[in-house]
């Protein structure tokens, strides 16, 4: 889920920054180095939507940087138990298929996986039904839910499942060939 919060970074500036610019510096220097990133307590930060304040710097002995505590908000994405996702499938193997739902990578096992689907080898290993009218494969579409999160300090880990009514392929890239 995507959530709108308020965030506090301090953000170290060298002197040969400073000048009539040095806010536009630290913003820039702050999107860059915030967006993208994963803070095992709020998610992902997706985008930086507005500064709200760039406090009093503090000068670093030795170095001449100068730290300035910045307040920002920011687009979070954070995965929940219970949650229903679309994503594209990676990786498929014998023991499941990972899917990537935004930055978030979704492990799938074979036992969450519907059980008249069985694993095909070959040049595109697959999940497909019996009657082969569904496969899962490297780039097809599914709507999964998460059945539970790990989270680590830089990164969240997800299991999922599609074994549950109006889950699985939403677009099989192989269906067209």
């Amino acid at each position: 889920m995507f959530f709108h919060i308020s965030m506090e970074k301090n953000m170290q500036l060298h002197p040969r920054h400073f000048g009539p610019h040095l806010r536009d510096k630290l913003v820039a220097k702050l999107m860059k180095d915030v967006e993208g990133t994963c803070s095992g307590r709020h998610g992902f930060v997706v985008a930086i939507t507005g500064v709200d304040d760039i406090g009093k710097g503090l000068i670093r002995e030795g170095t001449g940087f100068v730290t300035f505590p910045v307040r920002y908000q920011c687009v979070v994405f954070r995965p929940f138990k219970g949650e229903i996702l679309e994503a594209v499938v990676t990786m498929v193997n014998k023991m499941g298929f990972f899917a990537e739902a935004g930055p978030v990578q979704i492990f799938v096992s074979n036992h969450l996986i519907p059980d008249d689907m069985e694993f095909q080898t070959g040049d595109v290993p697959n999940y497909t039904t019996s009657d082969r009218s569904v496969r899962i494969q490297k780039d097809s579409e599914v709507r999964l839910k998460i059945i539970g999160t790990r989270v680590d300090a830089t990164e969240i880990f997800c299991i999922g499942t599609i074994k549950d009514d109006f889950l699985g392929v939403i677009n099989d890239p192989g269906a067209a060939a």
